[in-house]
């Protein structure tokens, strides 16, 4: 509720017997006793109702104020700061070298992928800006469905980035070889301890490169330079620096996962 000042009515009627007591500090109540409320003043963090109490006793009036505070609160008020994103991106590229995919079939339909398929993998992972070797990916993804009408696969995955000695990030959720997807971060080692977030998945050649964006929050300090380059934008015909794809020294990440 926006700050302002609110002026209403309520009327109750109540029925209850006479209190009587030899001192003046009681309030007695006749047949009828009258509540109005006669304003509330609404200030960022509490209120203020005016309630007059009117009773009748021997046809005379005697009118009683009284003041009710209560605390509300103020959405745009909180105490939290607002949760830090931390972006970056990464090429997954297939080499054909690491003998992935693997393809376990066990639906019944052996000419197709069908539900209950399941795919091993492992590939290389660069930086968004395709100069420096980071380290893999690795994990299993399980088809779902296959979507002949979109000339594609839907996969439940789970998999695992790993940046040598920084650490990993682990991922799960759809995997979309036909459109872009989101899958969540579920948690990570090293650096990436406590994280937690999204990454965007873009499919440029399936299954041989794909295109990573994450959205990273918990984490406990700021991402190191060389995951902040300007990424490359994807397209079929990008490849790794000569640098990077040879694994050389200025191409690679201290103790980079192989």
């Amino acid at each position: 509720m926006a700050n302002s000042s609110t002026m209403f009515s309520k009327t109750i009627s109540t029925s209850s017997s006479l209190i009587t007591s030899p001192t003046p500090k009681s309030l007695a109540f006749s047949s009828t006793s009258t509540f109005t409320h006669v304003g509330m003043n609404f200030s960022r963090n509490s209120f203020t109702k005016n309630l007059k109490i009117c009773s009748k006793k021997n046809n005379q009036l005697s009118t009683k104020s009284l003041i009710c505070k209560s605390q509300a609160i103020d959405s745009s008020d909180s105490s939290s700061s607002s949760v830090r994103v931390q972006e970056f991106s990464v090429y997954e590229i297939n080499e054909r070298d690491r003998e992935s995919p693997a393809i376990l079939k066990l639906s019944k339909k052996p000419d197709v992928f069908a539900l209950g398929d399941l795919i091993p993998f492992t590939n290389k992972v660069y930086t968004g800006d395709l100069k420096t070797r980071l380290g893999i990916t690795a994990g299993l993804c399980t088809l779902i469905q296959n979507k002949p009408e979109k000339k594609g696969d839907r996969y439940e995955a789970a998999y695992s980035f790993y940046f040598g000695n920084y650490g990993h990030i682990a991922i799960q959720g759809p995997y979309l070889t036909y459109e872009d997807s989101f899958l969540a971060v579920t948690g990570g080692s090293g650096i990436f301890e406590g994280v937690y977030g999204q990454v965007k998945l873009r499919q440029i050649v399936y299954p041989f490169k794909i295109f990573y964006t994450f959205y990273l929050k918990g984490l406990k300090g700021d991402l190191p330079d060389v995951f902040l380059g300007k990424p490359v934008e994807p397209t079929p015909d990008v490849e790794p620096s000569p640098a990077a794809k040879a694994t050389l020294p200025e191409g690679v990440i201290p103790n980079f996962t192989d």
